[in-house]
Parts: C-alpha cells; sequence; structure tokens
C-alpha cells in the first residue's frame, strides 16, 4: 500500500510539472530567495519579479538588497548590475537550455536537458527533481514543489553545495504580459562583457 502511495505522489507531481507547461503560455509572480551556504555563513536574502513568455523569453528582476536584471530575449541573454553598471551577454540557447529558467520559462522539451523524476509530498506540496544533462550546467539539481498545477517553490543545489531557495507568491498564470519587459538596451556607457 505504501509503494502505491509513492507513485501516486510521484505521478501527481510530473503531472502538475506538465499540466503546467501544456497550460501556460506566459505569466508573472513575485518571489521570496535564500542562499545557505556550507561555511555556516548567514543566509543571504533578496526578493524581487519574475515574468516570462514561453518558449525563451523572460525578466527576473532582484529588487531587494541590491537591484540586478536579468532578461531573455528569446535570442540572448543580458545580465545586467546596476551598481556595477555592467552588462553580460550570451547567447540565449546555450545560457538557458539546462538552466533553472528553462524549467518555468523554456520550451516543452524538458526531457532533452534533464532527467526529471517525481520527488515526495511535503508541505502541501508535490515535487518534482530536475537533474541536468549537462555536466556543465553549474548545478547539481533542481527540486519544483506545485500545487494546483503552479510552481511555488524551487529549491537549487548547485555544484559548490549552495542551496537557494525560492518562494513564488500570487503566481498570475497566462497574464497579459508586456512584450516590452523582455527587451533590454544597455544603459549608456555600461561595461558589456560577452557577445
Amino acid at each position: 500500500m505504501a509503494v502505491l502511495a509513492a507513485d501516486c505522489a510521484v505521478a501527481s507531481g510530473l503531472d502538475q510539472l506538465r499540466a503546467f507547461l501544456e497550460g501556460t503560455r506566459s505569466g508573472r509572480t513575485t518571489f521570496t530567495q535564500t542562499v545557505s551556504v556550507r561555511s555556516g555563513r548567514p543566509p543571504q536574502q533578496s526578493s524581487g519579479s519574475f515574468a516570462f513568455s514561453r518558449p525563451g523569453k523572460f525578466r527576473w528582476s532582484y529588487d531587494k538588497p541590491y537591484p540586478q536584471l536579468i532578461v531573455g530575449d528569446g535570442e540572448k541573454l543580458w545580465i545586467y548590475d546596476r551598481d556595477l553598471n555592467q552588462v553580460i551577454v550570451r547567447k540565449l540557447g546555450q545560457a538557458l537550455g539546462a538552466s533553472p529558467a528553462a524549467l518555468l520559462a523554456g520550451d516543452n522539451a524538458l526531457e532533452r536537458n534533464f532527467a526529471l523524476t517525481g520527488g515526495i509530498a511535503s508541505d502541501g506540496l508535490e515535487w518534482v527533481i530536475a537533474k541536468p544533462k549537462s555536466a556543465d550546467s553549474g548545478f547539481q539539481e533542481v527540486r519544483i514543489g506545485f500545487a494546483d498545477n503552479l510552481p511555488r517553490r524551487m529549491e537549487l543545489t548547485d555544484n559548490f553545495g549552495q542551496v537557494t531557495h525560492l518562494e513564488f507568491a500570487g503566481f498570475d498564470r497566462n497574464a497579459a504580459v508586456d512584450p516590452a519587459q523582455f527587451r533590454f538596451i544597455p544603459p549608456k556607457g555600461a561595461d558589456i562583457v560577452g557577445e
């Protein structure tokens, strides 16, 4: 009986991920992020907003404590650090493919870049574990907790053992998102690194 219950939880998490991917073309939400490191240093906390239009367009904006903007415009990935007045630019395909952003804003072909397995049910969420197939992705695994076919939490473990916890609030599925949010023009005088 316990094995049967575990199988249902596994299917439920994967089913919710698939329902999200198939039924969600765009969305927006706010998030809080906590980064924990093994060294025992106090966790770092930040917050901001996230908007996307699938496939490949997204805007990840950190508001507190330090402003930073990450924009995927469908062709390029732009990372802007306002305090440094620096922009890093990369081709989106290479940068997005096996990244955690691909799980929410990418195309539906996740199995191409990730090994997906159902996780356990805990804290009222059904969890899916995504492990990148590429060794150079920068992280070991991403866990996504779903409720009502929407991602509510993500936990990313990088290759150094650092764990990033993301909590999503007020997820607005298939929201009308202004396409201008996915365009980035480097500020005048900014140092541009990359392409």
